[in-house]
């Protein structure tokens, strides 16, 4: 297919002094003299390709950045992809052909990612990149634009909250594992075993719900996630797969209320389990919740747990620890509301909780909404 593309090249005229060519050129010079003072003063790398991907222009940061200045990438007369990102960190040549930057000029598209470029000195360093085409006044392609920035210490950065993550996660793990063997000293000879059951149970829940966490580094966790691992005991061993509805639309939930709902959650299918809608084969459980706007920008969480089919309900004559769970320390946490009721047909339980924004720390306080 013929070549229609003009390069950004010099052409005679080119030559010729701006002053000659058109009134107006002190203007003009005075506009490339702004420009480039602020390309130079950008703290962004930003390289200018002509159509054969040779640089023919790079600000201050771009020389910083690779180690070369313009005059020397002019000098060598070849692909800016032979200077600076022609091998792999593992020493395998890196041919044109496979850059990712360089394909922004022959498909006609804008391209973002990552790349790890080569410096002057031989060092190895990770970028970020956008590579975007030039166009002329007929909407043909005649160069590249690339924006570069050196995200080493990103790189850095996520690799220390990994270590830090798997640091935590496995000092919570230690410290669940502790608290059992606490628990089996304490439980050792007294012939109560059920207690102990329900202790277990009660860390196996906690414990799950730290692996919901971690799934994401303990940034958020998946609603769906949180219910469905909640209710996985009971949930993954019936055969008749209508004996649960899980119904309502996913969202992430900061660590503290995921950890708290799971807990909730498991409490609710504990009791269903022993004296509820789980407890015979005709029971079923319902849990649906739905998402709404609060008037200061979060989003609130509308839970309800639903049983039918058990055996009939009679409220209880004292609070255990899950009802207190939930009705007292849920609300107190997150300022919400829960109600159990325990009304003949069935358990009904129903949760309000305004979740909280998930973001950097702070960032709720500086957005004018309290943290909670």
């Amino acid at each position: 297919m013929p070549h229609t593309r003009q390069p950004l090249q010099s052409v005679p005229a080119a030559n010729t002094p701006l002053v000659s060519l058109r009134p107006g050129a002190g203007q003009l010079f005075e506009t490339e003299r702004r420009l480039n003072a602020v390309l130079n003063n950008a703290s962004v790398s930003i390289f200018l390709m002509d159509d054969r991907q040779h640089c023919i222009y790079m600000n201050r940061a771009a020389e910083q950045l690779t180690g070369w200045t313009l005059d020397e990438v002019l000098e060598r007369d070849c692909p800016l992809h032979d200077i600076v990102h022609h091998t792999y960190p593992d020493g395998r040549p890196f041919p044109l052909a496979e850059c990712a930057i360089d394909r922004a000029f022959p498909e006609n598209n804008q391209e973002r990612g990552e790349e790890v470029f080569v410096h002057k000195d031989g060092h190895f360093y990770p970028v970020g990149f956008t590579a975007s085409p030039i166009r002329d006044d007929a909407a043909n392609i005649i160069g590249t634009i690339i924006e570069v920035r050196d995200i080493s210490e990103e790189k850095a950065a996520a690799e220390r909250q990994r270590l830090l993550i798997n640091e935590l996660n496995h000092r919570v793990k230690n410290t669940l594992a502790t608290v059992q063997s606490i628990a089996a000293q304490t439980f050792r000879g007294q012939t109560d075993q059920a207690a102990r059951a329900v202790f277990d149970a009660r860390m196996a829940a906690l414990s799950t719900a730290h692996n919901v966490l971690v799934e994401d580094n303990w940034e958020s966790a998946s609603l769906r996630s949180v219910v469905e691992r909640a209710l996985a005991p009971h949930l993954l061993a019936e055969v008749d797969v209508n004996r649960f509805v899980l119904n309502g639309p996913d969202a992430r939930l900061h660590p503290k209320v995921a950890v708290t709902l799971a807990m909730a959650l498991h409490e609710l299918m504990t009791n269903a389990a022993k004296y509820g809608a789980l407890s015979v084969p005709e029971g079923r459980v319902a849990v649906t919740w739905s998402l709404q706007a609060l008037d200061d920008g979060r989003e609130q969480l509308d839970l309800a747990w639903e049983e039918r089919g058990g055996p009939p309900v009679t409220p209880p004559t004292r609070r255990g620890f899950g009802s207190r769970l939930i009705e007292r320390q849920l609300p107190m946490e997150f300022d919400g509301n829960a109600a159990i009721t325990y009304a003949p047909s069935g358990v009904v339980c129903r949760l309000e909780i305004p979740l909280t924004q998930l973001g950097w720390v702070g960032q709720e306080t500086l957005e004018g909404h309290p943290a909670r």
